[in-house]
């Protein structure tokens, strides 16, 4: 684990493989050690990948103070200045996809190439759930088992979840007991007002070359939103993948790491 200094705290973050950089940025709740191990051995055969760890989960610092996708974004912003002598690709998922968006709006130097995996605009462009599922997410009351049960159901379709449970819901459950109830809140306080706000993306457009990708089956942020991302850039691709949940990178980590891959090296 690599560490550089931001406003006093320490952002973390992994590196693994070799060739053009790569920067992943994960969603809510979720540290750069939660990645599906097969998405991200896909992408590092033609990638070196920088997982970078949002202020406050895994090991990075956390100085207690609220803060917004936009801080996230200069976080994200400030490790790809300390490790690339220019730009970089930049993949988000989820709330990682609002912040991914928001460098490549306000630094978009930085950002050569953009991959949006299951993630929306923000604003009233795009279309949500009930509040409520995102509750439940950075909801910690429950047995940590308990939690991996609720979180795999909402991650992936009713069959998926019921074997990624039996094979692994004791890991998830353990990454869910060091999860702290202070940081999910402003995390969940963060892509609230990245909701309500105006839409950068929809406002400015995306000026990068942008990859769009979700599954069909997504239940914490609709499908929909793909399409409606791919209309923000001149230069997009969509992909979508049949019954593929909102963490479909673990349903298909081959076939979508060789296409955000071949995406990649155009």
């Amino acid at each position: 684990m690599n560490h550089i200094e931001v406003d006093g705290r320490s952002v973390a973050f992994t590196e693994t493989g070799a060739g053009p950089d790569l920067v992943l940025v994960n969603g809510f709740a979720a540290t750069a050690n939660d990645w599906d191990p097969g998405f991200v051995a896909r992408l590092a055969e033609s990638n070196r990948l920088i997982l970078v760890e949002h202020r406050g989960m895994g090991v990075s610092g956390d100085d207690g103070r609220p803060f917004s996708i936009a801080d996230l974004a200069a976080d994200v912003g400030a490790v790809i200045a300390s490790q690339t002598p220019g730009s970089a690709a930049v993949l988000g998922w989820s709330m990682g996809g609002y912040v991914a968006q928001q460098l490549a709006v306000s630094n978009p130097s930085q950002v050569g190439r953009l991959v949006l995996l299951s993630t929306d605009s923000g604003g009233p462009e795009s279309i949500y759930v009930d509040d409520a599922v995102l509750a439940g997410i950075a909801n910690l009351d429950l047995p940590p088992i308990e939690q991996a049960q609720n979180l795999l159901n909402l991650l992936f379709p009713p069959a998926v979840a019921e074997v990624i449970f039996s094979q692994f819901g004791q890991l998830v459950a353990d990454a869910r007991g060091e999860l702290r109830e202070d940081v999910l809140a402003r995390q969940l306080k963060a892509i609230r007002a990245w909701r309500a706000g105006v839409s950068a993306v929809f406002a400015g457009g995306l000026a990068c070359p942008v990859f769009v990708a979700a599954g069909t089956e997504d239940a914490v942020i609709p499908p929909v939103n793909a399409r409606l991302l791919v209309g923000c850039s001149q230069t997009a691709w969509l992909a979508e993948f049949p019954g593929g949940g909102h963490a479909f990178m673990a349903q298909f980590p081959g076939q979508l790491g060789d296409a955000i891959n071949q995406f990649l090296a155009l």
